[in-house]
């Protein structure tokens, strides 16, 4: 990615003074929506030996949306992290000065989201956050929450490097603040507990392929503008999202595959969508919800 001389955005919280403790709760109802659930779920069973789909239906549940209770305190940056830091700080800033065009174009204000860095564990709105869970969005408090180790865990245990594959981790997130800002996401939280368990795992696909379809819209703008893409980028992004796909991770983890626990999507699904955002820069070619087919 040529990032070099992007804005670097002032909406990065850094809560890595310490790795939790202290009081928490289950992630519960305004759950996170992370583009790495899966994936880490995928890896924790690997480190732990426990199923991964254990670990996804454990982060999968309803419940009222809960406020923290403690805060960490902010601390400043490893210096051996600055680099990724600005990194994270650019991309965001760059997702920033997309959405506003787009908003704007559309009659409307938007609204940042912050960015949260931390490390273990950390307070939201919808419960005590955990780096296994991977990087998500909390819609509760509009903070999307980070790990930067995850990072790590894309290029070794994922099979997903390279810094566009880490700016789409990003897009992705940003794209589930999106839905919350147009009201998908409220619309999709209130079908819960009135719909089969099967019915509402369809609608967390549908949402999470908007997610990667939203993030596309944003690189397809981010080249228009500022040529930020170079020579096998796209790539990177179409591999991490192959990889995270449901159907790779089920049959890593447990050699068969269970379309109806789908929570995601299949790696061709979440290429595909990805894909349309990118090539069409249309926040209307994005409504997975209406296409009869995903």
């Amino acid at each position: 990615m040529r990032l070099d001389g992007e804005r670097e955005s002032d909406n990065v919280e850094d809560m890595r003074a310490g790795r939790g403790g202290g009081r928490g709760f289950p992630l519960g109802g305004g759950r996170g929506i992370g583009l790495g659930t899966v994936a880490i779920a995928l890896v924790a069973g690997w480190i732990f030996g426990i199923n991964p789909l254990t670990i996804l239906g454990a982060l999968s549940g309803g419940g009222a949306v809960m406020q923290p209770t403690e805060q960490q305190a902010p601390a400043q940056p490893a210096s051996s992290d600055e680099p990724m830091v600005r990194f994270v700080k650019q991309v965001l800033g760059s997702t920033e000065d997309v959405w506003t065009v787009q908003f704007q174009q559309a009659g409307a204000a938007y609204q940042a989201p912050k960015l949260a860095l931390f490390r273990g564990s950390v307070p939201t709105a919808c419960g005590r956050g955990q780096s296994a869970m991977g990087p998500f969005y909390c819609p509760g408090d509009h903070k999307v929450y980070l790990d930067l180790d995850f990072y790590e865990v894309m290029k070794t245990r994922l099979g997903a490097p390279g810094d566009f594959a880490q700016a789409y981790v990003i897009a992705h997130e940003v794209g589930h603040h999106v839905q919350n800002l147009m009201g998908v996401t409220g619309k999709v939280d209130a079908m819960r507990g009135r719909v089969s368990e099967a019915q509402q795992n369809a609608l967390s696909v549908r949402l999470e392929l908007q997610a990667d379809c939203l993030a596309g819209v944003w690189a397809h703008h981010a080249d228009a503008t500022r040529q930020i893409l170079e020579q096998g980028d796209v790539e990177e992004a179409l591999n991490a999202a192959s990889q995270i796909g449901d159907d790779a991770l089920q049959r890593k983890s447990q050699g068969t595959v269970v379309p109806e626990s789908f929570t995601h999507g299949t790696s061709a699904q979440r290429v595909a969508w990805f894909k349309r955002g990118l090539q069409t820069g249309s926040v209307q070619q994005c409504n997975t919800f209406e296409a009869g087919k995903v």
